[in-house]
């Protein structure tokens, strides 16, 4: 089932896309030849509208857009046609190209807000009914790391020889309770991923920089409960939602290929679609409002991942615009191939080594 429902949720995302890219090149009068759901070999035509084609092809990870000349290689002997990609003004070749990423943007606006009105997490004050205690934050080298609590683990319960406050658990209530039995032995009760665990452990001194004689166990706390807003909180909050959401991901985009300029990457933190599945399964196990969450925190990533400048990506054919806009005329057709290929070959590789990151992650 979470296989079948990532497969789902990434054709939706990308036929969006590329229905931004569709929609654009209809208003700005490019030719669309084919928009096809799923990728060739074509399994059947839907109808020919106005020129174009809608097609249901056999590869279901997808869809595309077919625009006429789209590359400007198809007649290389003669002037491209009238109508055609290769014969728009660069400024309508950049908007055509853009729209892709701002569909997901706007997409990935309304996945927020639906999972907003649907119920999504969110940090409470005080206990009520359906509030979860998670941890948020383990110190390095503290006694929670060394018990492997992990962020995102549901405590349950924390308990000393002679006290438990399993119906008391609150973030302000465990610090209190911990901060009281400095090199007491407390057993840690969590949930993780539907099982229950339980360890051992005793708070220690000089854990918290700016609180260093004050016992600690080395974890930040969060109480959550499931919240639903009505349309118009929705809405605005799925726009700021929408926002942190694209500067987290440019940020960690950022750091990463800045540490891969100076050899300190790891792409150990990123997931791949073996990765996603079971992200999918955890994400529609806590309800609805989680999955449209996840949904449109891979569409916001489509955004940024989409604008990067690869040649094959939009934002390499961005930066082809560009080019051929400064220099008056077109890169040539064996330079384009060449960094497409390039630039193909390098997202393979990519894709090869975060999915040998993911089985290692599932072995382990």
């Amino acid at each position: 089932m979470s296989v079948f429902l990532l497969i789902a949720m990434l054709v939706v995302l990308i036929v969006v896309h590329e229905l931004g890219h569709f929609t654009a090149a209809k208003l700005l009068n490019v030719r669309v030849e084919e928009f096809g759901v799923g990728y060739p070999p074509r399994a059947f035509l839907i109808a020919v509208y106005k020129g174009t084609q809608y097609t249901i092809n056999w590869l279901p990870f997808g869809g595309f857009v077919r625009l006429l000349e789209e590359d400007g290689m198809e007649r290389p002997e003669s002037r491209p046609r009238g109508g055609s990609f290769a014969a728009a003004p660069k400024w309508k070749q950049a908007i055509i190209l853009f729209a892709g990423v701002i569909a997901n943007a706007i997409f990935g606006w309304t996945l927020f807000t639906a999972g907003l009105m649907s119920g999504m997490p969110a940090e409470v004050t005080t206990l009520q009914a359906g509030a979860r205690l998670l941890v948020t934050q383990v110190v390095p080298g503290s006694p929670a790391e060394h018990a492997s609590i992990h962020v995102g683990d549901e405590i349950t319960g924390v308990v000393d020889k002679n006290t438990s406050m399993a119906a008391t658990l609150t973030p302000t209530a465990v610090v209190d309770f911990v901060r009281e039995r400095g090199g007491k032995a407390l057993a840690i009760s969590y949930m993780r991923k539907g099982i229950e665990e339980t360890i051992a452990l005793e708070p220690a001194h000089a854990i918290l920089p700016d609180m260093p004689s004050r016992p600690a166990i080395g974890m930040g706390l969060a109480l959550v409960a499931e919240q639903q807003l009505p349309f118009g909180s929705a809405f605005v909050e799925g726009a700021t939602h929408t926002g942190y959401a694209l500067r987290s991901v440019l940020s960690g985009m950022w750091m990463l290929v800045r540490d891969a300029f100076i050899g300190t990457a790891d792409i150990r933190i990123l997931v791949g679609p073996v990765g996603l599945v079971s992200v999918v399964g955890d994400a529609s196990a806590h309800g609805l409002g989680e999955f449209f969450a996840l949904a449109a925190l891979i569409s916001v990533n489509l955004v940024i991942i989409n604008l990067l400048p690869i040649p094959v990506l939009d934002g390499g054919r961005l930066v082809f615009v560009a080019l051929e806009s400064l220099r008056g005329k077109k890169i040539s057709r064996t330079a384009a191939q060449i960094l497409n290929t390039l630039g193909f070959a390098s997202i393979i590789i990519l894709m090869i080594a975060v999915t040998y990151n993911d089985i290692a992650r599932l072995i382990s």
